[in-house]
């Protein structure tokens, strides 16, 4: 399954089934295969203030 996550402190949600093609993230990569250094791609905060969305 593939599920969403929003971020803790702004709202941005990544969506695992777009990607983000314009961080080098490709479509249908879960967000538990994204980098554990890896920031919200709005506001910064690290992976592990995101939760299911």
């Amino acid at each position: 399954m593939m599920d969403s996550y929003r971020c803790g402190l702004c709202g941005y949600v990544y969506n695992p089934r777009a990607g983000e093609p314009a961080r080098g993230v490709e479509p249908r990569t879960t967000f538990e295969d994204l980098p554990g250094t890896r920031a919200c791609s709005r506001c910064g905060a690290e992976k592990s203030l995101f939760k299911k969305a």
